[in-house]
């Protein structure tokens, strides 16, 4: 909501009909499948990032249909990086061995799809709707959503640039700008935090269960020549998480001998010791993957949360003034590990949903929920809803669930509940937890502090911190004692330290490490820790992730 200071600072006002946070692949198709409708419809698109793609990291493997439905002749002039989908392997890993799958679960059978860079994608998808007269604003970050007296959304506030870590104005300080906007939808990606007050707001997830997450942690590497096949997909499962972690692999082969590889874990995790960046690392050096990589380069790196929810933690969608798209939403179809084809469906749908209203009087969310829901996009999510929560109760079981779901299409006559991730750690010596021995790394990066580097990450040292905790004192006490400080932990870049020093025990967060995969935010146990946007232009800078 707009918590503004009392003494308001003068701003410029820009009008449009509607404000689009988020320039990823659902804000995109969004506003370019509003511009092919009706192109009298004003429309910008507003991005954090200091260039469009530049916060974007996925897999990434995607379904065509949707994108063949927005701009039918793509295939003629792809993306930069676009790889047809040739081969599937699915393993299973131990310690020390790996056995792979006589077959490959149908969710994960990739004939037809397409291996891409998200990033690249969405740089790509950009000036297609620019020429369609979409007004694109990278490096402007959304810090609040504005609010008429009854509570509708009436657009956006940027956040100010210039402003110096104690809230003082440097000489530089700019204020930033209101877009007022007859809607305001909000693609913001995973864990978007415009959204999350949102949500709270106007109840919207009254009627559904929590939202859950994973982190999933990405590498691009050059191999030596002749070493890759481009288009081979594969997928692992086991080690190094345990029967109780959810967590899997992915190898995508690019052209030009790179692959993208990544490591994700559910953070519903319930060991208090576990750090998902460590088990990315000790992944690669397992017997299967390391002569792989050996001898090759890293080339990028980067992280982010994945919404995983599904169909039960589908919050309303709409509200008065604005509505959810993609990620956003929570749409992933986790099975699959594809969330791209949901972003584009429903950005479309609700673009069409706009449109109709428009020729019914005027621009109106209102029965964007009910359209959403009665979508294929949601269909989809129903049919695989039980699979996710299924592995809450161990790898076999979870396996077994989901081959019985996929079987039956989701036929079940029941839906498993979904808690939220922040509940699921067990306190210090509550429970015996699985002994881990985190390899000796050889391959780089060999710490958290070389991800920031090949994640280019840069912010203003003198900036505010956009990572706010309400009580630090929890951290050096109770979170120390029942939890040993896990932020210590499950952040993959190293912004939570506990130090100890001549002024005693203390909470330091270093900001500039941040690559905005908000997992503190997700999975702190004591929900004191708010991710808000940083200084428009700040941040990761992901090249072909």
């Amino acid at each position: 909501m707009n918590d503004a200071p009392s003494t308001e600072v003068e701003r410029d006002v820009m009008e449009y009909d509607v404000v689009t946070v988020g320039a990823g692949p659902a804000g995109l198709s969004f506003a370019i499948r509003l511009k092919q409708l009706d192109p009298s419809i004003s429309v910008c698109v507003i991005e954090k990032s200091s260039t469009i793609g530049a916060h974007i990291l996925s897999g990434a493997v995607i379904e065509p249909g949707p994108l063949d439905a927005l701009l039918p002749g793509w295939r003629d002039a792809p993306p930069p990086i676009c790889v047809p989908a040739r081969e599937d392997e699915f393993w299973h890993l131990s310690k020390t061995s790996a056995r792979k799958f006589p077959f490959v679960p149908p969710g994960m059978n990739n004939h037809g799809n397409f291996i891409v860079s998200l990033g690249a994608m969405c740089a790509w998808l950009a000036p297609q709707a620019e020429a369609l007269g979409v007004e694109i604003y990278p490096g402007f970050a959304a810090a609040e959503t504005l609010h008429a007296a009854d509570g509708k959304v009436i657009g956006v506030r940027i956040g100010d640039m210039g402003v110096a870590r104690d809230g003082s104005h440097k000489p530089g300080y700019t204020a930033g700008i209101d877009i007022h906007a007859k809607v305001t939808v909000l693609a913001e990606g995973a864990r978007g935090h415009l959204t999350k007050r949102l949500v709270k707001q106007f109840a919207l997830d009254q009627d559904s269960d929590p939202q859950a997450y994973s982190i999933g942690i990405k590498e691009l590497w050059q191999l030596p020549e002749g070493r890759a096949s481009a288009g081979k997909i594969v997928h692992t499962l086991g080690w190094p998480a345990d029967n109780r972690t959810y967590g899997g692999s992915f190898i995508y082969h690019l052209d030009n001998d790179q692959v993208a590889i990544g490591y994700v874990s559910g953070l519903d995790y319930q060991d208090p010791e576990y750090k998902p960046w460590e088990a990315f690392q000790q992944w690669k050096h397992h017997p299967l993957i390391a002569p792989l990589l050996e001898g090759g380069t890293l080339l990028s790196a980067g992280a982010r949360a994945i919404v995983t929810g599904g169909w039960q933690s589908l919050p309303r969608v709409e509200m008065p003034g604005a509505l959810l798209i993609g990620d956003t939403a929570g749409l992933l179809n986790v099975p699959k590990i594809k969330g791209t084809h949901q972003a584009i469906r429903s950005g479309m749908l609700a673009a069409e949903h706009l449109v109709q209203s428009l020729q019914q009087g005027a621009l109106d969310p209102a029965g964007f929920d009910a359209k959403l829901r009665a979508s294929d996009a949601m269909k989809e999510l129903k049919q695989v809803r039980n699979i996710k929560p299924g592995f809450k109760r161990g790898l076999w079981f979870g396996m077994l669930n989901a081959g019985w779901e996929t079987v039956t299409a989701g036929l079940s006559p029941w839906t498993l509940k979904v808690k939220p991730d922040w509940s699921s750690l067990y306190k210090v010596g509550e429970h015996e937890q699985p002994k881990r021995d985190y390899v000796q790394r050889t391959l780089v990066p060999r710490d958290r502090l070389q991800s920031v580097y090949y994640a280019a990450t840069e912010h203003d040292e003198d900036q505010p911190v956009h990572l706010k905790v309400a009580d630090t004192n929890i951290c050096i006490t109770r979170c120390a004692e029942e939890y040993d400080n896990p932020c210590t932990r499950f952040c993959p870049v190293g912004v939570y330290e506990i130090v100890d020093d001549a002024a005693g025990k203390r909470l330091q967060i270093n900001a500039a490490n941040c690559v905005h995969c908000k997992t503190c935010d997700i999975k702190d146990p004591y929900e004191i820790i708010t991710w808000v946007t940083s200084e428009g232009g700040s941040g990761p800078n992901y090249q072909n992730l």
